[in-house]
């Protein structure tokens, strides 16, 4: 395990390399370690109740819909729900299913004035394999880290 500063310096580099308007980028297994390193920081999971409900969830989590299921239509009460539970000088890390949604959340976040937003690449569930299915390839539970059944 490396010191918060390091991976934090890591996600940062990332971040500069990608080109991303917030503060970094980590991998699932580097942001359970934030989660262990930085008590104050927020794991934000953007994904549907349906997601939560049906794949899982991980302990700990603040669960902020980014889209509604089934439509899929973008929640408009999002900013107003983080602020709400997430103090804009925490450290915040945003997680979907597979980093494109939490991509958005943390741009959303930074330009509202959060200064410490990083995205969990490859989400809760990865990227898909060659026969499509996900939890094969990267990922939160591929990784073998903290959740449970919704």
């Amino acid at each position: 395990m490396g010191t918060l500063s390091d991976l934090l310096t890591l996600a940062r580099e990332r971040a500069e390399n990608l080109g991303l308007p917030y503060q970094g980028a980590l991998t699932p297994a580097e942001a359970w370690q934030v989660m262990q390193l930085a008590p104050g920081a927020k794991l934000v999971d953007v994904r549907t109740r349906a997601e939560l409900d049906w794949v899982g969830r991980i302990p700990g989590t603040v669960e902020i819909e980014w889209k509604s299921y089934p439509s899929m239509q973008d929640n408009p009460h999002f900013m107003t729900q983080l602020t709400h539970q997430v103090d804009p000088e925490a450290l915040v890390m945003f997680l979907c299913r597979s980093g494109a949604r939490s991509d958005s959340a943390a741009k959303a976040a930074s330009a509202a004035g959060y200064a410490n937003c990083y995205n969990v690449l490859e989400g809760f569930e990865g990227d898909r394999d060659a026969n499509g299915q996900r939890n094969r390839i990267g990922g939160w539970r591929h990784a073998g880290l903290p959740w449970q059944q919704g």
